[in-house]
């Protein structure tokens, strides 16, 4: 994997950390958060398009099918995820979710696009997954008793969730390679996308969103920079470097939120979680090689 590669995927974890750092709590606030988050992103992201070089190269037609279909993509993984915590233990529907998610985008990569991993690369992958699955269930809410010959709800949500992640991974990657795609205008034209499908779930709520966008619009305005940010540096990434290896070293941000809970907020098990995450420091040094 080239240095530039995995300076762009490991600035996008830390980008990522940092919005999920700061919206914490907030996004319970469920679609209000999420419509408000969508006008933040097409707005300051819009904005920034002459900036960062235009619409690129490619055809109107490209950016109306690869924007449309990525932000209807990226609104189902939101309200599944959403769905699997309300429904399950969020520690398992987390840690079930990303670390599905990256391995069947890395499968999907290699069947679908055509991708090839070197041995040690493959096991720097594995050692990352392993590592990610391993902090989601760190301290954990008890798991519920479910009857017998039903599935635990957390792992089908946390397992579609993964489903979701690899869909959209893989075809943001399609579609930015086919069509020429600048990341800075699919990311805008995905945001609004999701902006006006979050409009029509939104009903009789207005009132309580543009509230909560008072109240919150610090944050709101926060995630509508990061958030796209860590997308675009992943996008960028995914241009100059195998979706394959992208998509597990993506996942270092969620080492960097369990270290903020470690040092900061003095969260239970630091040991196992430090552990963990010194199995994904070395799956990350295995991709670097």
């Amino acid at each position: 994997m080239s240095p530039l590669a995995l300076v762009l995927v490991f600035s996008a974890a830390v980008v990522h950390a940092a919005w999920n750092i700061i919206a914490h709590g907030v996004s319970r606030a469920g679609i209000p958060f999420l419509w408000c988050g969508a006008v933040a992103a097409t707005v300051i992201w819009g904005a920034a398009i002459p900036l960062t070089g235009g619409f690129g190269e490619g055809d109107a037609i490209g950016f109306a099918i690869g924007t449309g279909v990525s932000g209807v993509l990226h609104v189902v993984y939101m309200l599944v995820l959403q769905h699997g915590y309300r429904v399950g233990v969020l520690s398992t529907v987390y840690a079930t979710a990303r670390g599905s998610g990256p391995f069947l985008a890395v499968l999907a990569a290699i069947v679908l696009l055509g991708e090839s991993l070197s041995p040690a690369a493959l096991t720097g992958v594995a050692a990352i997954i392993v590592g990610v699955v391993a902090l989601g269930l760190v301290g954990g809410e008890p798991v519920r008793t479910e009857r017998p010959g039903r599935m635990d709800p957390s792992i089908v949500f946390g397992l579609l969730t993964g489903v979701a992640i690899a869909t959209y991974t893989i075809w943001d990657a399609h579609a930015v390679r086919s069509w020429s795609l600048a990341p800075v205008p699919f990311m805008v034209g995905t945001a609004f996308m999701e902006l006006l499908i979050y409009s029509t779930m939104l009903r009789g709520r207005w009132t309580a969103t543009l509230r909560f966008a008072r109240l919150e619009w610090r944050r709101v305005v926060m995630f509508g920079f990061l958030s796209p940010l860590s997308y675009i540096l992943v996008l960028v990434a995914i241009t100059m470097a195998p979706v394959a290896l992208v998509a597990p070293l993506r996942e270092v941000s969620v080492v960097l939120v369990s270290l903020f809970g470690v040092f900061v907020l003095k969260e239970n098990r630091p040991g196992w979680r430090l552990a963990a995450s010194g199995v994904v420091v070395g799956g990350i040094v295995m991709l670097a090689l």
